[in-house]
């Protein structure tokens, strides 16, 4: 069954005193592509992450971000940048010698510039730390396939009636194009009437010969054969147990081949028109392939 490839999903798991929640969304892509954004005690585990969610899906861009909660009891550390505590007093020391300002320089000033006292990172054990995020990363993955395989459905349902539409004007079409040799045969009868003012005149086994001719160069008996197969080979596909979007890609550039083969083709106005309709249709099938996974 196909599968999308755009698709949200979210989870959340807990361990202890940790919780980590995860977004994923997926976009189209050709490849498996990734952007992950992961706190800074995470980022070690980024290919781990990266071999959990291509278990579950091929192709796609895959968008995930990751927050860690840490709700630990114990009383949280701070660091001092001594020495920038010092280049900033000393800066500051400077400007008063400088302006013959009055006064002391005190703490509240010096703790105006950033970053001088800063939370401290606390070391959190790394097995802990791994099994609160894959167990988030897991969740998130296997809802997004969910949520994919559901998108898959309502993609499946429309390429199946736009094909079922093709298939049954391919039949119209048919009966159009073997009305062709008749119309070869009218259009070089007045030609020939026209050029020679005699139309009984003409001889029939010689008129015989340019109307096959004619009609052989434009027979697009061959081309409704090969799309009547490729429309046969898309269903198959589309109800294939794993989803197959490149090759259903591959199968619209057959088609677009044949129709644009059998408009060139063409040897009436109605003709030409179905073969307008169709290729219409083809591309919004077309766009709709690109979503498949």
């Amino acid at each position: 069954m196909i599968k999308s490839m755009t698709a949200f999903a979210k989870a959340s798991h807990t361990k202890a005193f940790l919780t980590a929640d995860v977004t994923i969304r997926s976009y189209n892509s050709r490849h498996l592509d990734f952007s992950i954004h992961l706190p800074e005690s995470c980022q070690a585990f980024e290919e781990e992450v990266k071999k959990l969610i291509g278990r579950h899906h091929d192709r796609g861009r895959i968008e995930i971000r990751l927050n860690l909660t840490d709700e630990s009891p114990e009383p949280e550390l701070f660091s001092v940048d001594t020495a920038k505590a010092r280049s900033y007093y000393a800066a500051l020391k400077t400007v008063s010698d400088t302006l013959n300002l009055s006064g002391d320089i005190g703490l509240e000033t010096v703790l105006a510039a950033r970053n001088i006292i800063v939370p401290a990172q606390r070391q959190i054990d790394t097995d802990l730390l791994w099994e609160v995020l894959s167990g988030a990363v897991e969740a998130a993955t296997k809802e997004l396939d969910i949520m994919r395989r559901r998108e898959g459905e309502n993609l499946f349902a429309d390429l199946a009636g736009r094909m079922d539409y093709i298939e049954s004007s391919m039949e119209a079409l048919g009966q159009e194009a073997r009305e062709i040799p008749l119309v070869y045969q009218k259009r070089l009868t007045e030609r020939i009437a026209r050029l020679t003012s005699d139309a009984d005149g003409i001889d029939p086994v010689r008129l015989a010969q340019e109307v096959a001719v004619l009609s052989d160069k434009s027979d697009v008996s061959e081309e409704i054969v090969r799309l009547a197969s490729h429309i046969s080979l898309f269903r198959e596909v589309m109800n294939a147990a794993d989803s197959q979007g490149r090759k259903l890609n591959f199968l619209i550039q057959e088609f677009n081949r044949e129709f644009n083969t059998i408009g060139s083709k063409a040897g009436n106005a109605a003709l030409s028109h179905m073969v307008v309709d169709l290729k219409s249709e083809l591309e919004k099938i077309r766009e709709q392939v690109q979503n498949i996974e």
